[in-house]
């Protein structure tokens, strides 16, 4: 797809200043630390993320995008052979993709080593828009060997993929976004999408609640599978949200790097 990277940034970016500006005009909890070092970290994440990728791609030079034009010129994947209409294939792929990243993130929940790996993400002491693409690299990097073997076994045309994408970090910045909704609004919406209220108790430092909620697009996977928590025990003013043992250091980018290599 011509101009994929370009179209995919220019929505991250539109949306994130949407956001960003959004939260701050609507702030749905006080902030526990400096948004300053917090930013810093988050996204000297995002910068050393990219690298990776960029490190990955030399060795699979088709990423996700790249895989799925790869296989529909190779013909390759169940899409591709059973040549069923585009829109069918298109909304399939796309609700089959939004599964796999919520079973993908449950499992790391439920795996020590991938645990390790993925509480980086859950180690930020507030959450905000940012929050939303603090992920260690090694995560992203293992993250999108996932989407690529899925890309190759199902054949998805290119549009499914840059809109899956596209939909997937929306999505996860407006539910990670430190945002306040309408009551009623909330309710009625996260009937189809995960809204900030939903996820936010996905971030709490009690385990019962942190393992639940797992969604970042669709609320749909979290109902069907019985992990989905309406509120947290403490309500939303009060819960406490991050790791319990964490202090100030959240915030600093070597200490995140490091996060998944040490214990407390």
């Amino acid at each position: 797809m011509e101009n994929e990277a370009l179209i995919r940034l220019s929505v991250f970016l539109g949306l994130f200043i949407a956001l960003a500006s959004a939260e701050t005009l609507f702030p749905r909890r006080p902030r526990q630390q400096k948004r300053q070092s917090r930013w810093i970290a988050n996204w000297g994440l995002v910068l050393i993320d990219t690298a990776t990728l960029r490190l990955v791609a030399l060795v699979l030079p088709a990423l996700a995008a790249g895989a799925a034009l790869d296989a529909s010129v190779q013909g390759w994947g169940l899409f591709n052979a059973l040549g069923w209409p585009l829109w069918v294939e298109f909304v399939l792929a796309v609700l089959i993709f939004d599964f796999a990243i919520w079973a993908q993130h449950l499992i790391t929940h439920k795996i020590p080593i991938l645990w390790r790996l993925h509480r980086v993400h859950h180690a930020d002491r507030d959450m905000d828009v940012t929050t939303a693409i603090r992920f260690h690299p090694v995560e992203i990097a293992l993250s999108m060997l996932l989407k690529i073997g899925l890309v190759y076994l199902l054949g998805p045309s290119v549009l499914a993929i840059v809109v899956f994408e596209i939909l997937l970090n929306g999505t996860a910045m407006f539910n990670h976004s430190n945002l306040r909704l309408p009551l009623g609004f909330d309710r009625v919406l996260r009937m189809v999408l995960v809204t900030p209220d939903m996820h936010r108790v996905h971030h709490s430092v009690h385990r019962h609640e942190h393992d639940s909620n797992y969604g970042f697009s669709l609320s749909l996977w979290d109902r069907l599978f019985g992990t989905y928590i309406a509120q947290p025990e403490a309500g939303h003013d009060d819960m406490t949200v991050g790791l319990q043992w964490q202090d100030e250091r959240p915030a600093k980018l070597g200490w995140v790097l490091a996060l998944p290599f040490f214990r407390k």
